[in-house]
């Protein structure tokens, strides 16, 4: 009777013992061996909830360069509506004097030289125009060399199937060398100087336009994927922790009213064996 009572109570001390536990951890199991099913749904859980952390990281990223791209071909197709305008005025040679073609010719060249710190726009030091080349520049000034690896790409992984595109290849929206919209503005402002007519040079102004125009239209398409990517990534991260707290997490209430009960009840059993049962052990225990 001694030994089945002492189990007993070492039961009901185990129970208020894992209840405790419940209570301040909030977690159903301490160990595996304790719920093996519930430990292993948890495990599973738990590595597709950093899978989902990785993508989300992923697309953050992905958003940052895909911003930085479209606020550079914003600023340079501004930059080169300006050029036109300014082309356009100086082409009307008998209109505007060699002052003011030479002007024309300065704000030109300034405008080249911005454009090119927009092609030269990087990440964290990595140019958003140079593929996956590492280079600190997509183009060299003066020569406008590209020294990016043209027909490279850098994919950010946005879940298990798709990767999405968060560069722009330089070569092709700004040209290279002497075909250059940089060596192209630069060349006009030599000939407003020279006094040579620049009307013939507008057409390669709407060209880089439309390449540069193109090329924003892309990134907006891969922006927007990019920002479904993300919603839909929230909605399986909130709902992979919603099913991780029903595996893992305890319901406050419900274990504060057991772990009562269970104190209740070990300290009744204490005190019920204690007159029962009138041993040393027993009486040092109630």
């Amino acid at each position: 009777m001694t030994e089945q009572t002492l189990r007993t109570l070492q039961s009901n001390l185990a129970d208020r013992d894992r209840l405790q536990s419940q209570a301040t951890s909030q977690r159903v199991f301490r160990t595996p061996s304790e719920d093996p099913a519930a430990a292993t749904a948890a495990l599973g859980m738990h590595g597709e909830q950093a899978r989902v952390a990785q993508y989300a990281r992923n697309l953050s990223d992905g958003m940052a360069w895909v911003t930085t791209v479209d606020t550079a071909l914003g600023a340079s197709v501004d930059l080169l509506n300006r050029a036109r305008d300014l082309t356009v005025q100086g082409a009307n040679s008998g209109a505007v004097s060699q002052a003011a073609r030479d002007s024309i010719a300065a704000e030109l060249e300034s405008i080249s030289a911005s454009l090119l710190a927009q092609a030269n726009t990087t990440v964290l030091g990595r140019s958003v125009f140079a593929g996956t080349s590492d280079t600190g520049r997509a183009f060299e000034a003066g020569t406008f060399a590209f020294n990016g690896t043209a027909g490279s790409s850098v994919n950010r992984r946005i879940n298990e199937n798709q990767t999405v595109r968060v560069d722009v290849d330089g070569s092709q929206t700004f040209g290279v060398g002497a075909t250059s919209v940089f060596a192209v503005l630069e060349g006009i402002a030599a000939d407003l100087r020279a006094g040579a007519d620049v009307g013939s040079r507008l057409a390669d102004i709407d060209a880089g336009l439309d390449g540069m125009i193109a090329a924003r239209g892309a990134v907006g398409g891969q922006q927007a994927q990019i920002e479904r990517a993300m919603s839909q990534n929230l909605a399986v991260s909130v709902d992979l922790e919603a099913r991780r707290a029903d595996v893992e997490d305890v319901d406050s209430l419900e274990v504060l009213v057991r772990l009562q009960s269970a104190e209740l009840v070990f300290q009744s059993a204490l005190q019920v064996t204690a007159r029962s049962l009138q041993t040393n052990l027993l009486e040092f225990l109630r």
